[in-house]
């Protein structure tokens, strides 16, 4: 291990030529400590037990944080403070999410409206206590940005769009309410899924969704082929009336889901095996022929299954339709995409669980949506530009056949 006191001069020396990551890992955490370190100096004012007339404030223990590199995950220690807050810029990328939930729980605490609870998480993120002039600060900065990428311009054509809702605590005219909060994540026309829009709104309802996708379109979205989201009523007119255009896809983790429900226990895994058959077929044809055929078999045991297979076919199915390439179904198939991003929110906003009003709430699920689509942004195509190119040709289930055959 290396030693604290080495010098940096001496630490370089060693690492030449070196092929050790234990030592590269521990050499490279020493740096970014060794910075870390000298930045809270500044900040304070003061080294550890010097005596300035420059100093700020004083030091009040360290807080872990990890930080994940290519030769391995460190551990560094960040300095707190006993009054303000400390963060090194040498972690900033991975700030934002942080801030906001530190924005929020902040505000509640200036506001009278802690527990201990938050009181502890205060002092765990560096401080003792928090003045509402730095409340304002820390909000005003991410309001700015969480409200630019809310209503950023969407450029070119969006064929895939997801829609989901989770709900979240408020404190509204001195009582605790649900709001839903609404999620959009599409793929663009060369592959790349990014997170288009987030609001708040009183409940989950017809015209809640209507201004929220109308928001959309304003913003330029256009060019979808298929949406995909859950059978809510609300949310189905919603999207016939402002994507008239585009297929809809009724999820078919929530469809499986209300066909169980209607089915006893003891069958319930015999029913699931049979409906997932129909999802197993090559083609769009093949699927719907497959489906009456189960729903025959169902008719004399579960009436009530058989009717919901055949009423949701048009939906359930969507997704292998001839225009939509093989190789999509795996992601058009349910809102999956869309609520693994959910429970991202729900991890992050669990810890503040009851937001002090609607504005600390779409400031932390803006937080956390705009460091993913930052990620999404740069990482690899969600589907090949090559496959989506092919979205909409007519002769598809053509080639699919004949790509089985050659297998």
């Amino acid at each position: 291990m290396v030693n604290d006191s080495m010098g940096l001069m001496e630490l370089l020396r060693k690492a030449e030529g070196s092929e050790d990551l234990d030592f590269m890992r521990e050499a490279l955490r020493f740096i970014c400590q060794e910075l870390i370190d000298a930045e809270a100096t500044a900040t304070i004012g003061a080294a550890p037990y010097e005596r300035t007339d420059e100093r700020a404030t004083h030091r009040n223990g360290t807080r872990s944080r990890i930080l994940d590199t290519r030769v391995g995950t460190l551990e560094l220690q960040i300095p707190k403070l006993r009054s303000g807050s400390f963060f090194p810029a040498i972690l900033e990328p991975r700030r934002r999410i942080e801030r906001a939930l530190w924005s929020v729980i902040c505000e509640a605490y200036v506001k009278g409206i802690s527990t201990r609870k938050v009181d502890d998480l205060v002092k765990a993120m560096g401080a003792t206590g928090v003045s509402a002039s730095e409340v304002s600060r820390i909000c005003k900065e991410l309001d700015t940005a969480v409200d630019a990428f809310r209503h950023r311009a969407l450029q070119g054509t969006w064929p895939y769009l997801w829609l989901d809702a989770t709900f979240h605590k408020v404190r509204e005219a001195g009582q605790v309410v649900s709001v839903a909060t609404v999620v959009a994540i599409a793929v663009s026309e060369d592959g790349v899924r990014r997170i288009i829009g987030v609001d708040v709104g009183a409940s989950e309802d017809h015209v809640f969704w209507l201004s929220f996708l109308r928001s959309l379109k304003a913003r330029g979205f256009h060019g979808s082929k298929l949406v995909i989201s859950d059978a809510h009523e609300g949310l189905r007119k919603a999207i016939a009336a402002v994507f008239a255009e585009s297929s809809w896809q009724r999820c078919r983790v929530h469809f499986m889901r209300n066909a169980l429900v209607l089915v006893p226990r003891a069958a319930q895994q015999m029913v699931a095996a049979a409906i997932r058959t129909v999802f197993m077929q090559p083609t769009h044809a093949e699927a719907v022929s497959h489906l009456e055929h189960v729903a025959d078999g169902l008719d004399h045991r579960f009436a009530a299954v058989a009717k919901l297979l055949r009423d949701a076919a048009p939906d359930v199915l969507a997704h292998m339709q001839p225009a939509f390439p093989l190789e999509h179904r795996r992601q058009l198939h349910s809102t999956n995409p869309i609520e693994r991003l959910n429970k991202e929110i729900k991890r992050r906003s669990d810890v503040v669980g009851i937001f002090p009003n609607r504005a600390s709430l779409i400031r932390l699920v803006g937080a956390v949506l705009l460091e993913q689509d930052d990620e999404w942004a740069v990482g690899r195509r969600y589907m090949s530009a090559e496959s989506m190119r092919r979205i909409g040709a007519k002769s598809f289930e053509e080639e699919v056949g004949a790509v089985l055959l050659s297998a």
